[in-house]
């Protein structure tokens, strides 16, 4: 990869239409927008299809990045190349929205509709995941499900006097744990006995270790581990085809 200096350089460059510079840019980042890609291979779309998304946002990180921003711009780039592909999933049906989040796009928009009423302003994406106790890339993924009263296009005034596209004020974090795993698997679990429902709810969704899992719901946490793993690796099957 590129150093930063020669980087910055190169985005100049091309945010003036310099299509060579856009071109080395991906060159050099071809093994960052590989890594990313690789994350999300299994979820029933192909490799070459997921590398031409992921390559659309880099594309779109080049155009937006600011140098003011303060960050490098890899740390920009990665959640705008993760974020192409995650829309693309869920546009293209890859991902299930269950009945489940519709509920909850639908609960998010009664919050919102009253927030403005009350307030006479729109909601920040943070306070909207905060209610709905979800991260932000989370709560973005819901309101993408639905039609929602508020835009993640629409300005939010900062400090500095500047504005900025409420997208934009989600967190750049983008680690392995992908909260789409776990999308994908609320809508897999949603048809399950109720008991095995509640198991992977409090372990992937409330963070609860085996053992308390267990107590809470009154089995040893043998039986716990055993159903687990049934799940999961039914999980697995699925995705995989």
């Amino acid at each position: 990869m590129l150093d930063e200096k020669s980087t910055i350089e190169y985005l100049r460059r091309a945010k003036t239409g310099d299509g060579e510079a856009k071109e080395a840019l991906i060159e050099h980042n071809v093994s960052l927008v590989k890594c990313i890609v690789k994350r999300y291979l299994g979820k029933g779309v192909d490799y070459d299809d997921l590398f031409q998304i992921a390559c659309m946002g880099f594309l779109k990180a080049i155009a937006g990045f600011d140098e003011s921003y303060g960050v490098k711009f890899s740390t920009y780039a990665v959640p705008m190349i993760a974020g192409e592909i995650k829309r693309f999933m869920r546009d293209d049906g890859s991902v299930k929205v269950s009945r489940s989040m519709k509920q909850t796009a639908k609960e998010m928009n009664a919050f919102v509709e009253e927030y403005v009423r009350e307030k006479g302003v729109q909601p920040s994406v943070s306070t909207i995941a905060e209610k709905f106790g979800m991260d932000a890339a989370e709560a973005v993924f819901v309101m993408g499900s639905s039609k929602m009263p508020v835009s993640l296009q629409s300005g939010a005034e900062y400090k500095d006097g500047n504005q900025r596209e409420l997208i934009d004020t989600l967190p750049a974090d983008d680690d392995q744990e992908d909260w789409l795993d776990k999308m994908l698997l609320r809508g897999a679990i949603e048809d399950l006995p109720e008991r095995d429902k509640k198991i992977i709810m409090l372990r992937y969704f409330r963070d609860m270790t085996q053992s308390e899992v267990a107590e809470k719901i009154g089995v040893s946490q043998v039986q716990v581990s055993r159903i687990e793993n049934r799940i999961i690796k039914e999980f697995r099957q699925k995705l995989t085809g």
